[in-house]
């Protein structure tokens, strides 16, 4: 293990902050073993003074959190209750998802003048032409070449991508089916030779920061009555909200916080799998809400918490899951600090007079396992260790899940709600249960959250190995840093 994974270990096992600016600034001839030795010692010794009793914490830092309020406004979210699907309904949902995602291609002056399927068929050999199409197929030649069909609700037709383009052939690593892609070329015989393959992707997002200093702290995958749910660890964190628990530059951190995320999976649930309920503590869905109500009922009252459900939580799979039901969750209701929002969602921040605030995807991530599990690019770059990588692959597609297959949906007769018609500020997501994990693609800024549950006995099976938890991102508005901070009351091997 180098010396630098060696210190981060050593500062996560004292409670303490390890943010990348740290890392940077540790010089080449940094003696790490008199670190250890000598420092270490103090580090116990600082431990055990900032340990002080709660109650004369809270009279003392009180007075001293900051006095900007929170601003919550929710800018993308779904409550339409599904109805029978017919075939119909699909036809319908997937030409609204054309026409929306044929705007962001057509904004691309390599698709300008782009023609049908129909039509592009009726070009002469050699002239050049413009298509997008959902992916219906692709298979590749035995001299390496990708034969990608594509279909509109014209037709289908054939496209070549030459093994000797590079640029194309990193791209096609990428491609799955369902998505929609523009392609420009050449016509051949029923085939168009393609010069160039484009995504929908995101333009380039401003890079916002906001003049108050505040935080935002992201949480997910508690799975409150799962006999490996981690109490104390998340009673630890919901301690330092409320500046009870922490070393005095920790809790310094927690006044600044006006925010707090909960991205799914809030309860382990009832009959998710077979066999589930040998591996439950609490084997009633509504008592395991309210257990989660009972902390968030503790949290200030001046940190406003957005709250959206995951596939674990008493609710419909198919996506977009509705806020969470009153009927099992309805103590969370009564809290005027709490708002409950759909599965995903967009959430917008801290707007004030003359600053538009952060806009917040929120989308616990059902589809990564698909991604994860069927993308070569992703399964061979870090898989679950990289979250991070699985949203940056789903911005470029300007869609969450856009596979048939990855997942259940709700069919929409006005437009295909998993659609990413809004470039966000933060893209975060749960799910994996990995270590936290934080990415930046086009200035939107990517985080996966980590869980408050142990491995379990499925994810053994499975083979994950990188489950780390208790571990939350905190995002300084101000600075847009971003802060891990460890709540594992666990000793680390």
């Amino acid at each position: 293990m180098s010396d630098i994974k060696k210190l981060v270990g050593f500062l996560f096992e004292k409670n303490y902050l390890v943010s990348p600016d740290l890392l940077k600034s540790v010089p080449k001839n940094f003696n790490f073993l008199e670190f250890f030795e000598r420092v270490g010692k103090n580090l116990e010794k600082q431990k055990d003074k900032v340990m002080f009793d709660k109650n004369l914490l809270i009279k003392k830092v009180e007075k001293k959190v900051s006095d900007v309020n929170g601003v919550v406004n929710i800018v993308r979210h779904y409550e339409k209750e599904p109805s029978k699907t017919t075939v119909k309904d699909f036809v319908i949902h997937y030409k609204n998802r054309y026409n929306q995602i044929k705007k962001f291609l057509m904004q691309r002056p390599e698709l300008h003048g782009c023609v049908s399927m129909s039509r592009a068929l009726g070009k002469k050999q050699e002239d050049s032409v413009a298509v997008i199409g959902f992916v219906h197929e692709i298979s590749q030649t035995k001299n390496g070449h990708y034969i990608v069909t594509l279909e509109d609700v014209t037709g289908k037709i054939k496209v070549l991508v030459n093994a000797k383009n590079k640029d194309m052939m990193e791209l096609m690593k990428e491609i799955v089916l369902d998505e929609i892609v523009g392609v420009s070329g050449v016509m051949g015989s029923n085939i168009i030779f393609a010069r160039d393959l484009l995504l929908p992707d995101i333009p380039l997002k401003e890079y916002k920061k906001c003049k108050d200093d505040v935080s935002a702290v992201f949480v997910a995958d508690m799975h409150i009555g799962s006999d490996v749910f981690l109490p104390e660890d998340f009673e630890r964190f919901v301690s330092w909200l409320n500046l009870e628990y922490g070393s005095e530059e920790q809790v310094e951190e927690a006044k600044k916080v006006k925010y707090l995320f909960v991205v799914g999976d809030i309860v382990d649930g009832i009959g998710i799998y077979p066999g589930q309920d040998k591996e439950l503590v609490i084997k009633d869905v509504v008592k395991q809400y309210d257990v989660f109500y009972d902390y968030m009922s503790k949290v200030r009252k001046d940190i406003k918490i957005v709250i959206c459900g995951g596939n674990h939580d008493a609710l419909r799979l198919s996506e977009p899951q509705p806020p969470l039901d009153k009927e099992f969750a309805g103590k969370l209701y009564t809290l005027s600090n709490v708002s409950m929002v759909s599965n995903p969602s967009i959430i917008n921040i801290h707007s004030k007079e003359g600053f538009i605030g952060f806009d917040v995807l929120l989308y616990h991530g059902y589809a990564f396992d698909y991604y994860i599990n069927n993308v070569d690019y992703l399964r061979n770059n870090g898989g679950y260790d990289r979250a991070d990588l699985v949203m940056e692959f789903l911005l470029k597609k300007r869609h969450l899940s856009p596979t048939h297959i990855a997942g259940l949906y709700v069919t929409d007769e006005e437009k295909d709600p998993l659609v990413l018609d809004h470039v966000p500020d933060f893209f975060v997501s749960g799910h994996v249960h990995h270590d936290v994990v934080v990415g930046n693609y086009k200035n939107v800024c990517l985080i996966g959250c980590a869980s408050f549950q142990k491995m379990t006995a499925f994810q053994e099976k499975l083979g994950h190995e990188n489950i780390v938890p208790s571990r939350v991102p905190v995002v300084n508005l101000k600075t847009r840093n971003v802060k891990i901070f460890d709540f594992s009351c666990e000793e680390k091997s």
